[in-house]
Formats: structure tokens, sequence, C-alpha cells
């Protein structure tokens, strides 16, 4: 596997894998990123955004397989968003996610203090990974927040290693 960062040609490909990952799990709803409007031109959005990056992970067929990203969070100073952080079944439990989320938080530690998520109580695997990186749950979303389907919300202090 390799990961660079997101490249306009791999807009439709990541497009593909968030909404059919959102539709297993029954989330193709509002509120979700599968009705985010920036999601047909994710490599556009992070270049410019100001300290945001995309990055695809890809296979040895050279297909993308899966990404993350990190942005700022709202108006808030210091704090990031880890976003839209979606693997194909194909490549599940291979420890991709936690690639992808090294890559994406070492980045955020260059520039914010905080790493903020929102995400849904029943995507059970990723809730274990966020708190096995050293996220702490939340009880509310951040002031700020545009998803307002997700059910659970979690921050990580970057100057924290793990």
């Amino acid at each position: 596997m390799q990961i660079r960062e997101i490249e306009e040609k791999d807009n439709q490909s990541i497009e593909r894998i968030i909404k059919r990952s959102l539709e297993s799990f029954n989330l193709n709803i509002p509120g979700t990123a599968y009705f985010d409007t920036q999601l047909s031109t994710l490599a556009q959005f992070y270049k410019e955004q100001p300290n945001s990056k995309y990055w695809v992970a890809m296979n040895e067929q050279n297909e993308v397989v899966g990404g993350v990203g990190i942005a700022p969070f709202g108006q808030e100073p210091g704090i990031c968003e880890l976003q839209k952080l979606y693997i194909t079944p194909e490549s599940q439990g291979m420890g991709l996610s936690k690639d992808l989320m090294k890559v994406a938080l070492d980045f955020a530690r260059k520039h914010y203090t905080q790493c903020y998520l929102e995400t849904m109580k029943k995507l059970q695997a990723a809730n274990l990974l966020y708190i096995k990186l050293g996220f702490q749950q939340l009880e509310r979303p951040l002031d700020g927040s545009e998803h307002n389907a997700t059910d659970a919300w979690f921050i990580k202090d970057l100057s924290l290693l793990g």
C-alpha cells in the first residue's frame, strides 16, 4: 500500500468509496458526509483550505482504496478536524486506517494543538481505533459542527504522542 496526497484524478474513486461505505451502514442520510457539497471535488477543496490535506491509499494495482483528511475546524483556532476516513471493504483489517491516521495526525501536529472528529456510535471498529490512538470521547459536539446526524465526538491533544 502507498499513501499519497489526493489528486484530481482520485476524486471520483474516493467519492464512490465514501458513499458506498455510508450506504453499507444506512448512513446515506442528510447530516452526514454523504451530502457534503465538496465530496466530488475533494482534491480542489483541500488545496483551497489553509493547513489542510487529504491523502489517499493506493493498492498494488494503483487503485484508490481509502483516504483521510485534515482541515481547520470552524472558527476554532488551533483545532483541526480529522475528516472522511474511509476504506474499501476489501482493504479493511490490514491496518490501513491506522496508517492513514498516522499520516494525518503527523501533519496536524505541525499546524494545530487539538484534533476533533465526528462519527457514529455504530461504527464500532473506527471508534475503537480512535480511542486506541489517544482520542477522548466527548459528550456533545463542538460548536460549529456541520454534521448534525453524528452521535459520537472525539478530541485529541496533539502534543501527546499516540
